[in-house]
């Protein structure tokens, strides 16, 4: 079948220009800053009102053209060298991938995964699943893996936060209109949209596809919200994370069948099936169908799907796990085993944690788990919680043997790395920083920058922070009908001179973002002292289902703005994308207190750490494989108490005492023309050590070496 993009925005641009529209519907701009300038220079305020090249160049009026045109010469110039730039990246002639692996010539890796986080003007994502996601798209373009991501796009997508006065979360939900975003709807040789279609029971529900372009990656999401489907099917995709449970077993229906499918239209023949999380592990049950249909054994299936799967498990916490009721279950995939010619209770079989266990849930962690050849973890601490939580599926092995691997998340260092910064190493280690990401030698040249260039980067950076963090306060305080007294107050709050502790992520209470004020009193004197202030701000969402962490929201927030912490506390409000970029750029230190071992990874605190943001961090997650006693602090010591009540009160007196110990002092004292020599020592040390071995470079590479090649071979 040949397939094509539909163009489908109404975008008029002269033929001088016209790369403009490829350019536009390459998320290549993204983590590009040249062509983000460009985009700019065209219209200043229409680009930072929508951050999006698509809906700013349908505003764009055609007499507007000519005036860019004709400025003397800068514009063209500008614009032959961003699509010289992108031209030739998207055709590198030997790509990192062909280096490393010459000889390799078979087919894709098929990515599934339920949300991607790529921008913030695609608002198809909800935290760190996502963002991971789509700095695991990018790094695989940036490599040149042969890669195809398969997703869902959410009509309403995540919700946008609201505080009210009270400190109360409120759930706003928008609807997006594709034809503004830089995504196409894919288009058969016969000249229609193309369908795949999902068996439910009682009806079929049927799923356009659409292209969003990742640089060399494409991702294929499947929307359902289409007029050939029954008004009470359209909303499947409507929303992330929908709170119903049987819409949300619906839409991981419709990831996993319907996304084999579009694999198997498209013609793709994946020497890998990689399924992020448990969400898509429904692929599977389409993937055994279609291999029964075509005459195999059930055995047969099962090996053949089992020999070419990776699944990575991204959670440790046993509610992060997607469990369902058996009976929903059954309801769903009773019609499907007619079709496959099987006993339901074959299939649900495969999803139970423990065979022939009475009682227990559905659980697509464990359906995954039976249907993968590899399994992973995000942390090497995370791999070994997770073989004790699973080595029961796992015939034959303990959780000693180690049968859940790990490949310790990274990040996508072009996307999250400040302009400042950025700016600063190209100046004094070269402009090809990017083809050395993985490479510890060539990062160790960050100790011998100039002191007092790193502290001038880093200030402008927390300038821009601070700016944005005010915006967004005041336009809160008018919707809250504040005075304009009280509005201008907030150009008084965050002094950029003070020591600054970011705390941003999605507010479950195995997080505990409210750690810090256990000693309400202690913590008071740590942020009072006039001669070393401390100030922090807080930001993240929790879920419309999440009774306990919209508690932790409103606690946090009454403190911020209601207690004697006024202006030491801030809460910014609806967290995403573009609020993450500015905070881990801008902030002085990253806080991370999750309760161990419950944080698998975690990857906000590398994006703060590359930018020269130490890290304060509970021994969890990534962390433990970081630290070196020189770039950053370990609460605590990794020990672990039964009892909650006791682990919060020695992790949170271990808080205090390095903060007032060490945290402080270091920011503050032996300043040299302003400069704190030992603070930015510790800074160099950070980026020096987390740069190399938590970029997403490392992490596709690491995927690539001893996951991937090792099925497709």
């Amino acid at each position: 079948m040949v397939i094509e993009t539909m163009p489908v925005a109404d975008i008029r641009v002269p033929n001088e220009l016209s790369r403009l529209r490829d350019l536009s519907y390459n998320l290549w701009w993204c983590w590009t800053p040249r062509a983000r300038r460009f985009f700019s220079t065209i219209n200043a305020n229409l680009w930072a009102t929508y951050r999006n090249p698509v809906q700013l160049l349908i505003n764009i009026e055609p007499h507007q053209w000519e005036r860019l045109i004709n400025n003397g010469g800068a514009f063209m110039s500008d614009y032959r060298r961003v699509i010289r730039d992108f031209d030739r990246y998207m055709s590198q002639e030997i790509t990192p991938f062909q280096e490393k692996f010459p000889d390799y010539n078979g087919g894709p890796v098929a990515y599934f995964s339920t949300e991607f986080g790529l921008h913030e003007s695609l608002g198809i994502y909800c935290g760190g699943l996502g963002v991971l996601s789509g700095d695991h798209a990018k790094a695989a373009s940036d490599f040149g893996l042969p890669f195809v991501g398969i997703g869902i796009l959410y009509r309403k997508g995540y919700f946008r936060q609201s505080i009210d006065p009270d400190g109360r979360q409120h759930h706003i939900f928008q609807d997006f209109d594709f034809y503004r975003l830089p995504l196409r709807p894919l288009q058969s040789s016969s000249g229609h949209n193309l369908i795949v279609s999902v068996d439910l029971p009682g009806r079929t529900v049927r799923c356009q596809v659409w292209e969003l372009k990742v640089g060399r990656v494409n991702l294929y999401l499947l929307d359902t919200d289409i007029p050939d489907n029954d008004v009470a099917d359209r909303p499947i995709t409507s929303q992330l994370y929908v709170r119903g449970r049987e819409m949300r077993l619906c839409q991981e229906l419709v990831l996993g069948l319907g996304g084999a499918q579009v694999v198997k239209e498209l013609g793709l023949q994946p020497a890998v099936w990689h399924m992020n999380e448990g969400h898509s592990a429904f692929l599977a049950i389409q993937r055994m169908r279609d291999l029964l249909q075509d005459g195999r054994t059930w055995d047969e299936a099962m090996k053949t799907i089992k020999g070419d799967t990776v699944f990575t498990t991204h959670t440790p916490v046993p509610a992060g796990n997607e469990v369902f009721d058996v009976p929903l279950v059954e309801k769903y995939l009773a019609p499907f085993a007619e079709t496959m010619n099987v006993d339901k209770q074959r299939l649900i079989q495969l999803g139970m944690s423990y065979p022939d266990g009475g009682g227990q849930p559905f659980n697509l962690t464990a359906l995954a788990i039976r249907m993968s050849r590899k399994v992973n973890g995000v942390s090497k601490l995370h791999g070994e919680v997770s073989s004790h939580m699973w080595h029961h599926l796992f015939e034959g092995k303990s959780a000693k043997d180690h049968p859940v691997g790990y490949v310790t998340n990274g990040v996508h260092v072009a996307t999250w790395l400040g302009h400042d910064m950025r700016t600063l190493i190209e100046e004094e280690m070269g402009m090809d920083w990017t083809d050395h990401l993985a490479d510890s030698a060539y990062w160790a040249k960050v100790r011998e920058l100039p002191s007092e260039d790193l502290w001038a980067a880093h200030n402008h950076q927390k300038e821009r922070m601070v700016r944005l963090v005010r915006s967004r306060l005041v336009q809160q305080y008018a919707r809250h009908g504040r005075s304009p007294d009280e509005m201008r107050e907030v150009g008084r709050l965050l002094d950029p001179n003070v020591l600054t502790i970011g705390f941003a992520r999605r507010f479950a209470t195995y997080k505990r973002a409210g750690l810090i004020f256990r000693d309400y009193d202690r913590l008071r004197a740590i942020c009072t002292q006039a001669e070393r202030p401390v100030q922090f701000i807080f930001s993240g969402k929790a879920h419309p289902a999440d009774g306990p962490g919209q508690e932790l929201v409103r606690d946090i927030v009454n403190l911020a703005f209601h207690s004697d912490l006024r202006g030491k506390i801030i809460f910014l409000e609806d967290y995403e994308i573009r609020v993450a970029r500015h905070l881990v750029q801008g902030v002085d230190i990253w806080l991370n207190t999750p309760r161990r071992p419950r944080e698998a990874s975690g990857t906000s605190g590398m994006k703060a750490a590359m930018n020269g943001a130490p890290n304060l961090s509970i021994s969890d997650g990534w962390w433990p494989e970081a630290y070196n006693g020189k770039n950053g602090w370990l609460i605590s010591d990794g020990q672990e108490f039964d009892n909650e009540d006791m682990q919060d009160h020695e992790d949170a007196v271990s808080f205090y005492e390095i903060m007032e110990q060490q945290v402080v002092p270091a920011y503050y004292s032996e300043r040299q023309d302003g400069v704190p020599v030992k603070w930015v020592d510790i800074m160099k040390e950070s980026m020096a050590t987390i740069i190399p071995a938590f970029s997403a470079a490392r992490m596709i590479e690491d995927y690539a070496r001893n996951y991937y090649m090792p099925i497709a071979r």
